[in-house]
C-alpha cells in the first residue's frame, strides 16, 4: 500500500539487547493511568485500528520488550545509561493518522513527548528528555514506505525509512536515478532531512533539503498540512531548520537526480612518512572545493599503530560520476600530488557506491540495504563539528596530528564543499554553510564501555581539540552542523520564556542569520512551544 498523497492545492550492527535489569524501571500507577488515557484518546482520534502488543511498549507490561524497543535504533550507547531518564512508555504508530492522533492526545493530556525515526542524533534528543519528565516516545520506525515515480523524477518517503531503504527502492526502478543523501545507510529519513542532509553527491546536486518538493506534516494543532496548506515560510523551515521544532513530518516528496550508469570510487591512504612535508593534504585543502562538481573527495585522519610507534594515516575517499578514464584525466590535471592510479579505481553502479560509502564488505548484495543496519557499529561517543574557510597551515595540522597520536580523539572526517554548494544562497533553506566554505570537520571520540572515567576523558578531549581549532575555523559565529548537535553550545530549559535569549548564542552557530527567520516562523506556527527539546527553535517571549 502506497503513501497517501496530499491534495494538489530524507558499522551499525544488530545490537544485542541489554538485560532488562539494567534499567531498573519502576512503573507507577499514575504513569499506567496516563498511558491508558493516551491510548483511549488515540483510538478515538484515528480510523485505523492497531494491536497494542506491537504498538505500545511499557515497562509495566514487559520490561524486556520495552528495553529492546528503546534500544533498537539508539546509536549513542552512553544515552542508554541507567542514570538517564527513560520514557514512561513507547508508542509505535503503524499509520499516519495515529501520529496525528498522538499529537492531539499529547496536547489534550499535557504529555511531553520525543519523536524518533532512526535514532542517530548525537545527543539522543529523539529518545531522551533531560529537561522534562515524565515523557513518552513516539517511534516512527514502522512508517517506512517509499513510493518512487520515475516518470516524474520524484518519490514520497515516510520518516521511518532509512537512507539505505530509499536508495534500494530508487535503484529498483532505475539505474540512472539517485538522491543526494548521506553515507550511513541506517540513518532515518525523518531527522536527517530536517537538518538539510549532506552526502557524496552534494557538490553536484546540493543537499537533500535542497531537493525537497513537498512535505506532509502534522502541526501543533493536530492538523495535516502539505506545502500549499502550510505556506512557503513553514516549508522553508522544515528543510534544514532542525527536527522537532515545528511539527512531525509524515512524508517527504523528494526530487530524484540523474546519475550515470557508471561511477568510479577510490581510496588512497597516505602516512605521515609518505606526506612528510604535508604537501598532499595542503593541496587537498586548496583544491577539494574547486574540483569539477562530479568529483567528491573526502578525507579521514586517524592514528594507527601501537602506543610507542603510532603514525597518522590520511585516507582520501573519492567518488566520481563517470568512468575511471575520465577521472584519471581530471586527477592528473588538478591533483597529481595524490598519485592516483587506475588500480586504485573501481567502476560500479551508483547503488553499489552507496555500499562502499556505507562501509559494507566488497561484494555485499544490495539487498543488505533493506536490513536497516550498517557495519559501522554502535558506540559510546562524543562528536562535534566545524566549518573551515581558509586552509589550515602546517602548524595547525601538526597540532591535530599530535592529539590523534595521543589518543585523545579517534578520527576527523573532512567533507569538501564547493560546486553546487557554493551556488545556492545561504538563505535558500535554513542550512547556511554555502559559498566560501572549503570543508566541514567532524571530530569524533569514542570509548569502549559505560565507564565514567573514560567518558569524561574523551568528552574533555573533544572540548580541548575544539578549543585548539578556534584560530583555524569559521568565526562570528563559529559555525556548526545542526545534524551534529552539541549541547555544549547551550540548551533550552523547561519551556522557559528565557530560552530565546539563550538560543541566540547557539542558534546562529547552526543557522547564522537564518536563525532569526526560524524564530519568527516558530512564533507564528507554535507560539506556545508545544514542539520542544533541548535545542529546539524557541518562540519569541
Amino acid at each position: 500500500m502506497g503513501i497517501s498523497k496530499p491534495h494538489p492545492t530524507i558499522s551499525c550492527i544488530l545490537f544485542l539487547v541489554l538485560y532488562f535489569s539494567f534499567y531498573c524501571i519502576t512503573p507507577t500507577s499514575s504513569s499506567a493511568s496516563l498511558q491508558d488515557q493516551f491510548i483511549n484518546c488515540v483510538k478515538r482520534n484515528t480510523h485505523v485500528s492497531f494491536p497494542l502488543e506491537t504498538t505500545l511498549f511499557t515497562p509495566a507490561k514487559n520490561v524486556s520488550m520495552f528495553s529492546q524497543v528503546l534500544e533498537s535504533t539508539a546509536q549513542n550507547l552512553q544515552f542508554l545509561a541507567k542514570s538517564l531518564p527513560k520514557p514512561g512508555f513507547i508508542f509505535r504508530p503503524i499509520h499516519e493518522s495515529q501520529v496525528q492522533a498522538s499529537i492531539i492526545c499529547s496536547k489534550k493530556l499535557g504529555i511531553h513527548f520525543r519523536v524518533r525515526s532512526g535514532g542517530h542524533d548525537f545527543e539522543a534528543l529523539s529518545y531522551v528528555s533531560r529537561i522534562e519528565k515524565p515523557f513518552i516516545l513516539i517511534d516512527l520506525s514502522k512508517l517506512r514506505q517509499v513510493d518512487v515515480d520515475i516518470e516524474t523524477n520524484s518519490a514520497w518517503v515516510q520518516p521511518g525509512a532509512t537512507l539505505g531503504e530509499l536508495y534500494y527502492r530508487i535503484a529498483e526502478k532505475s539505474k540512472v536515478h539517485g538522491f543526494p543523501a548521506g553515507l550511513c545507510t541506517s540513518v532515518g529519513i525523518g531527522g536527517y532531512m530536517t537538518g538539510g542532509g549532506y552526502g557524496s553527491l552534494m557538490r553536484k546536486f546540493g543537499l537533500a533539503g535542497d531537493n525537497v518538493l513537498d512535505v506532509k506534516m502534522v502541526d501543533a494543532n493536530g492538523k495535516l498540512l502539505d506545502r500549499t496548506a502550510m505556506g512557503e515560510d513553514l516549508f522553508w523551515a522544515l528543510r534544514g531548520g532542525g527536527g522537532a521544532s515545528f511539527g512531525i513530518v509524515l512524508a517527504w516528496k523528494i526530487k530524484l537526480v540523474p546519475v550515470p550508469e557508471t561511477v568510479t570510487i577510490f581510496t588512497v591512504t597516505k602516512t605521515l612518512k609518505q606526506d612528510a612535508r604535508l604537501k598532499i593534504i595542503s593541496k587537498w585543502q586548496q583544491i577539494a572545493s574547486k574540483l569539477v562538481e562530479e568529483l567528491h573527495i573526502r578525507l579521514v585522519l586517524r592514528a594507527v599503530g601501537n602506543n610507542g610507534n603510532k603514525t597518522i594515516t590520511m585516507s582520501y575517499l573519492g567518488q566520481f560520476l563517470g568512468e575511471k578514464g575520465t577521472l584519471m584525466k581530471v586527477m592528473e590535471k588538478d591533483f597529481p600530488e595524490l598519485g592516483l592510479t587506475q588500480k586504485d579505481c573501481t567502476e560500479m553502479s551508483w547503488i553499489e557506491s552507496t555500499l562502499f560509502h556505507g562501509g559494507f564488505p566488497t561484494g555485499s548484495p544490495i539487498e543488505i540495504l533493506l536490513q536497516r543496519k550498517s557495519p559501522l557499529g554502535k558506540d559510546y561517543f562524543k562528536a562535534t563539528s566545524d566549518f573551515v574557510k581558509e586552509p589550515i597551515p602546517v602548524l595547525g595540522l601538526k597540532g591535530i596530528f599530535k592529539r590523534l597520536i595521543e589518543g585523545k580523539i579517534e578520527f576527523l572526517n573532512w567533507t569538501p564543499y564547493g560546486g553546487m554548494m557554493s551556488k545556492i544562497s545561504e538563505s535558500a533553506i535554513p542550512f547556511p554553510h554555502r559559498n566560501g566554505t572549503l570543508f566541514k570537520i567532524l571530530y569524533y571520540a569514542n570509548w569502549l564501555e559505560n565507564d565514567k572515567t573514560s567518558m569524561s576523558r574523551k568528552i574533555n578531549s573533544i572540548k580541548e581539540i575544539y578549543s585548539y581549532m578556534a584560530p583555524y575555523v569559521s568565526s562570528n559565529p563559529r559555525e556548526a552542523y545542526v545534524n551534529y548537535r552539541d549541547l555544549d553550545f547551550g540548551q533550552n530549559e523547561n519551556n522557559s520564556k528565557f530560552n530565546f535569549i539563550e538560543a541566540k548564542i547557539w542558534g546562529p552557530k547552526y543557522f547564522k542569520d537564518n536563525f532569526n527567520r526560524l524564530v519568527k516562523i516558530k512564533t507564528k506556527v507554535d507560539p506556545n512551544n508545544f514542539f520542544r527539546h533541548e535545542q529546539s527553535i524557541p518562540p519569541m517571549p
